[in-house]
């Protein structure tokens, strides 16, 4: 997996069994760093007037570096490359439209994930599953959030409200009422989680630093309340799901205007990270009651931004370490296990979350 915040790639192995439902128990996680140069690349072709070239260069470079990532990680963890059965794989997500737009006299959907399948396949000698989101959006679905399939195995209870609330680049949830039914959860993006954030300390520190460490210059500056006021009434924030967010709304247009406002950028990043919690607080109670917030992604190691969420919050506010998922392998296992529902050929799309007509087969295989 590798997600919206360009960060890094991240890899989960994964034991699973079952037949009518899959069990899961983690093995081995890594996290790989993108090179700078990659990273600054991805940012040049997302959602940007860019080069078929880049695009096409980039899609095979990925490949490369996944497969590379999936023979290190084995190689670190010791688990024996050739004991893999199967490896599944988000790609590089440099475009998500999920709502139709006009398009050449008509209405097109569309998403474009990079990092060429084939390549993983043949380096590593593993079947390859990628591509997961298209065949929702055939199906009208939005594409997003996937998760939530996951999330309802991870996290559902006979006795209380959860809420799995993943804070990546985009902030998404998941909310799963007492002893529901896959069908009875609520799920979708809820606004930008990092990706503001990360955009702003890059732009204040000339590139040396890629994200606000602990929260700590938030903490230490002043929110400002005009700002994040404008902020709140984002006509994103108001609409009911299905829907999901990415560069295309809270990209770098939308950075570049707050910093044209002249604000001072500690100020802009306190108000960032002020607006993230607001997202995620608001629409979480317009969705459900929670009796618990469960977070995981890179969210969870910003304190401030977690202390803000708890005190903003009525239910408690806690890591999925918690409950025994590490926040940083939860979106990478989400894509083992969808891959696994995908070779079985059972539907792992949730219509309810994404709005597609009906549950289908996600994902195409590479062998």
């Amino acid at each position: 997996m590798s997600g919206t915040s360009l960060d890094a790639i991240d890899v989960a192995i994964v034991d699973i069994t079952g037949r009518a439902a899959p069990r899961f128990k983690m093995v081995a996680f890594h996290s790989i760093p993108y090179p700078r140069n990659v990273r600054a690349a991805l940012l040049g072709v997302s959602n940007t007037m860019t080069h078929t070239a880049a695009i096409s260069r980039l899609n095979f470079l990925l490949g490369e570096l996944y497969a590379e990532a999936v023979i290190d990680t084995c190689r670190r963890k010791r688990v024996p490359l050739k004991s893999l059965d199967l490896i599944g794989m988000h790609g590089q997500t440099i475009y998500h439209e999920g709502e139709p737009a006009e398009y050449l006299g008509r209405k097109v959907a569309s998403t474009l994930q990079i990092g060429e399948a084939a390549v993983v396949a043949e380096r590593a000698g593993v079947p390859t599953i990628s591509n997961f989101r298209e065949r929702d959006m055939a199906a009208g679905g939005r594409g997003a959030p996937l998760a939530p399939y996951v999330d309802y195995l991870l996290f559902r209870s006979r006795t209380r409200n959860r809420v799995a609330l993943n804070i990546g680049g985009i902030a998404n949830i998941t909310a799963i009422p007492a002893g529901g039914k896959l069908e009875d959860i609520a799920a979708f993006d809820v606004g930008p989680g990092n990706m503001v954030i990360d955009a702003l300390v890059s732009h204040m520190t000339g590139g040396r630093e890629a994200c606000d460490r602990d929260g700590l210059i938030a903490r230490g500056a002043k929110v400002h309340q005009g700002l994040l006021d404008s902020m709140q009434r984002d006509p994103f924030l108001a609409r009911t799901g299905p829907k999901t967010a990415g560069r295309e709304q809270f990209g770098q247009p939308f950075v570049s205007g707050l910093i044209a406002t002249g604000i001072p950028l500690p100020d802009l990043i306190a108000t960032a990270t002020e607006f993230t919690v607001y997202a995620a607080v608001s629409q979480i109670y317009r969705t459900i009651e929670p009796d618990e917030i469960i977070v995981s992604g890179g969210g969870v190691h910003n304190r401030w931004m977690m202390r803000r969420l708890q005190q903003e919050s009525s239910a408690p506010v806690a890591s999925s370490a918690r409950f025994g998922v590490d926040p940083d392998a939860k979106e990478a296992l989400a894509f083992a296990v969808l891959a696994y529902e995908s070779f079985r050929l059972r539907p792992a799309n949730v219509p309810a979350a994404t709005g597609a007509r009906r549950a289908v087969v996600l994902g195409k295989r590479s062998s």
